[in-house]
């Protein structure tokens, strides 16, 4: 039971263990009665009484047909699989013992592969938060927890949870930027381990009424659109010189700052104000400029 977002709410289903027992003495004496069941058969026809041998015959029928029918309650579980058990529509447990095990040959019992699994979406194309398109896709990893929720709470576990995984790839795309313009927002392309994290979250919550259990969520492919990759390739390299340049600007006032003192504590040359803006000037021009600063000798004194 499911409501419109994918997340479950109350349900009546949970599994338990099937009663079952240990197919091996089942076999036996299965095989035992086909063979007395035979012998009976056999016996009758040869006897020469009438009744004797409609009885025998009868009753040899009767046991093989009793003996087939309760092999039938057979069932060979490997590793990784269960067996879900009903009888006459209602839900008598689940079988996840491997090996060879019997149960009421009346049941029907429907296989389920508990083994682990993933699911790949396609490139999904989805607007972010800021509106930009953006292509994604994401790889899920995960198994059947419940089996008897997997069964009788959905039509398809498997179609339930492809479908819940793209639903909750694109809401994840839409709540995020690509690239955050605030300083310490969270981002698709900054964030991948945050947001990750809440990916799962939001698949457990939609297919936890699947009985399915979500092991690990990985974006597998992030970009922007083609139709604005190229435009926003510029903004990121537009950025990427801002940032160079406030790192360049802040290191020179440093080492500008740094020899002004120097020369003050040094006692090497006494600037007075209109001197010491200009040599500021020089030295922010040469420790800015992105070519290589060609030198003046001045060969006259420090003011002319």
């Amino acid at each position: 039971m499911t409501n419109a977002s994918g997340t479950g709410t109350a349900c009546e289903v949970r599994e338990f263990t099937a009663r079952s027992v240990g197919g091996g003495l089942a076999l036996l004496l299965g095989v035992a009665g086909v063979v007395a069941g035979a012998g009976l058969i056999a016996f009758g026809a040869g006897s020469a009484v009438a009744g004797v041998k409609v009885t025998l015959v009868v009753a040899g029928v009767l046991l093989c047909l009793a003996a087939l029918i309760a092999t039938s309650g057979l069932n060979t579980v490997a590793p990784g699989e269960a067996r879900v058990v009903q009888l006459f529509g209602r839900y008598r447990g689940t079988i996840r013992a491997d090996g060879l095990r019997w149960v009421n040959p009346l049941t029907s019992r429907e296989k389920i592969s508990t083994r682990v699994r993933n699911h790949e979406t396609a490139v999904l194309k989805v607007n972010d938060a800021y509106g930009n398109p953006i292509e994604l896709a994401a790889v899920v990893v995960w198994r059947v927890e419940d089996t008897a929720r997997a069964v009788f709470e959905v039509e398809d576990f498997t179609e339930f949870v492809e479908t819940q995984t793209e639903a909750a790839v694109r809401h994840i795309a839409i709540e995020y930027p690509y690239d955050a313009h605030d300083e310490g927002g969270l981002s698709l392309r900054g964030n991948a381990e945050e947001i990750t994290e809440k990916l799962a979250a939001e698949l457990h919550a939609r297919v936890e009424a699947a009985g399915v259990h979500i092991i690990e969520s990985r974006f597998t492919h992030l970009a922007y659109a083609p139709e604005i990759a190229s435009a926003m390739l510029q903004r990121q390299q537009a950025g990427a010189v801002v940032a160079a340049r406030k790192q360049i600007v802040e290191g020179a006032v440093g080492m500008v700052e740094l020899a002004l003192n120097r020369l003050a504590e040094d006692e090497i040359v006494d600037l007075d104000p209109e001197r010491k803006a200009a040599m500021v000037s020089n030295l922010m021009v040469v420790l800015c400029g992105d070519r290589a600063a060609q030198p003046v000798v001045n060969t006259g004194t420090l003011y002319q």
